[in-house]
């Protein structure tokens, strides 16, 4: 299993490259080396040594707790995987470089046009894949449950259905309010100066600079080789201090999931992360319950004034802390508010599912999109690299992913509700500059136990019940009618 994660993650290097130093004329080639090393590590695995080893392990009497719980996820994993042909991933494979790379030109173009056809072919070969694997009711289950085991649409439906009204209602609520001004975030920011600033909010909330590293890319991300080497990416816009910031640390959020995973376990799906649901919660808490809250800002608002010192001329802490929280519709999920955020992962989770059952094609997409940005926000998109060609997932082949965003940030509102019931004093300590309370709550409860538990499992070891958005819509309600005095 050692061996097979070597390839595996020599592959996901060659995949970070490709995103943030890979020049152009290198594509082609860089395609092949990711499809060979992917044909390998699935040739590999699906062995039918592998199977038997594995059915002959399960029957051991003689296994401790931790080494039943591998062999168990790990045939799960090969019943899962003897269903995709080597050739097929190979396939597939090519068809995530060919679209990533069609997906780039086409923003740098900001037509949807150049996208339409490497997309509609990766679609194709998901709807395969769908098929391949198996699903009960829903196509799009099958994809799903790759990113969040037991996830599916009638759960994920029934999320969205309770948020929208109880999210319409307090957006409503906030549109007969003054709005919070924040202007003081489009002011002209240096690059280099954010670059170290966000490198210190980096290294405020735990990511370890000697298992890890930031770089620029088109579109920020997280990756992992293992938790001795954890890469993160941002992007900085001079003249919009939040695309940096927040960027920061949700990655860092994600970042400091993957280095607090256990080391003696590489390569084992206990040295693996739960979901992405949960994966998400944490980039959620630390990006949104803390980064976003008015005690992290408190200590960090004197570091803010030594970068900035012009932009914050005349700016108090509580004026920061408002408009960093600011309520408005807009164009880019990645900068939406913790609000409106939800209706930009709907319309995304919607678009896949009708692609993946067949309702809609990939030249309908634009169309669609559009539509339901006016219509869930009142929002109008003016071009394509705004609109639709905004995120990175579909470029990917990650059909299956956006629930999970969703998914995440109720997680994390449960989670820190515990947090706080535990620790009473742990906003104090933020405003003083110490969330090491935080992280370590977080190492012992979610990241020691890698794939142990499913989503619902841990989320109900933690905070005593299941899945709540109950959660969400208190943290919201609390937070927003104190910011906009409703």
């Amino acid at each position: 299993m050692q061996k097979i994660a070597d390839v595996k993650y020599a592959s996901a290097v060659l995949q970070w490259d490709q995103e943030t130093y890979l020049p152009p004329k290198g594509n082609d080639f860089r395609g092949r080396q990711l499809a060979t090393l992917s044909e390998i590590a699935h040739e590999q695995f699906t062995t039918e040594a592998m199977g038997a080893l594995l059915q002959e392990l399960s029957s051991k009497e003689d296994l401790n707790d931790k080494e039943k719980i591998n062999v168990q996820l790990s045939l799960e994993d090969y019943n899962r995987n003897r269903k995709l042909s080597s050739d097929f991933v190979r396939r597939m494979s090519e068809a995530v470089n060919a679209s990533y790379h069609a997906w780039v030109k086409a923003r740098n173009d900001n037509s949807f046009a150049g996208f339409q056809q490497p997309l509609h072919a990766l679609i194709a070969l998901k709807k395969q894949e769908s098929d391949m694997l198996g699903y009960e009711q829903h196509p799009y289950n099958a994809l799903m449950n790759e990113y969040d085991k037991g996830l599916t649409v009638a759960t994920a439906d029934g999320i969205f259905t309770n948020l929208k009204p109880q999210l319409l209602s307090l957006i409503e609520s906030i549109k007969n309010k003054s709005q919070v001004d924040n202007s003081f975030l489009h002011q002209h920011f240096d690059k280099d100066a954010q670059w170290k600033f966000g490198i210190e909010i980096l290294k405020q909330i735990g990511f370890d600079f000697e298992a890890g590293r930031q770089d620029l890319s088109l579109h920020p991300f997280t990756t992992s080789f293992n938790n001795q080497d954890v890469r993160v990416t941002t992007r900085i816009d001079e003249n919009d201090f939040g695309n940096m910031t927040w960027s920061c640390i949700h990655e860092g959020g994600h970042a400091l999931y993957e280095q607090g995973l256990p080391t003696e376990e590489y390569g084992l799906p206990l040295s693996e992360y739960c979901s992405l649901s949960i994966h998400e919660s944490q980039s959620r808490l630390w990006e949104n319950s803390i980064g976003r809250g008015l005690p992290f800002w408190q200590h960090n608002f004197k570091l803010l004034k030594t970068f900035f010192p012009q932009q914050c001329t005349n700016l108090t802490v509580e004026t920061f802390y408002k408009g960093i929280n600011k309520v408005e519709p807009s164009l880019i999920r990645t900068e939406a508010d913790e609000l409106t955020y939800h209706f930009h992962v709907m319309i995304r989770y919607e678009i896949e599912k009708m692609l993946i059952d067949g309702t809609i094609a990939a030249k309908d997409i634009p169309a669609y999109w559009n539509e339901h940005y006016k219509n869930y926000l009142g929002v109008t998109v003016p071009d394509d690299k705004r609109g639709c060609l905004q995120d990175i997932h579909w470029s990917h082949g990650s059909f299956g992913y956006f629930a999970t965003y969703s998914v995440g940030s109720i997680i994390a509102a449960q989670l820190y509700a515990s947090i706080e019931k535990e620790n009473e004093s742990v906003n104090r300590e933020i405003a003083k500059g110490n969330t090491t309370a935080i992280l370590n709550w977080l190492r012992q409860n979610i990241h020691q136990y890698g794939r142990q538990y499913t989503s619902g499992q841990l989320c109900k070891n933690i905070t005593g019940e299941p899945l709540n958005s109950k959660y969400f819509i208190d943290y919201a309600t609390k937070k927003f009618t104190g910011i906009y005095d409703i």
